[in-house]
């Protein structure tokens, strides 16, 4: 490890992989998106597992839920991109998927966060880009 500027600057994987230093984020584990997906019990239990080894590990664990705004307020983007996700063709026909304190917006029951853990709520799908 090197130290310069107030910084500490891992050199080495055992540097990187300090548990004091990493979070798990547990992304969108939520009722309404997890039974979309065909292989939901494989896609589950290998997320409880990581879950599990973070844990023991002494990794700090965040989980992430999508929230659907309500249409009235919801912007052009994500009323466009619900028109597309939902197979609809006027706005009117438009349903908030995972609103706010439905069962859907619920992370799955096998999914429990402690009170140590953090659950963050967010009304946007976040995506990574990798520069050309």
């Amino acid at each position: 490890m090197q130290h310069a500027y107030g910084l500490d600057i891992p050199l080495t994987l055992e540097d990187a992989c300090d548990p004091a230093r990493m979070a798990l984020i547990v992304y969108d584990m939520q009722v309404g998106v997890v039974n979309q997906i065909a292989a939901r019990a494989e896609i589950t239990s290998r997320v409880l597992d990581v879950l599990e080894r973070a844990r023991a590990a002494g990794v700090r664990v965040l989980f992430t839920r999508h929230m659907s705004l309500p249409n009235e307020v919801a912007g052009a983007f994500a009323l466009r991109t619900a028109l597309t996700w939902q197979r609809v063709s006027t706005v009117a026909e438009v349903r908030p998927a995972l609103p706010r304190g439905s069962a859907a917006f619920e992370l799955i029951p096998e999914l429990q966060p402690r009170s140590s853990e953090a659950v963050l709520e967010k009304s946007a799908c976040q995506r990574s880009s990798v520069p050309p």
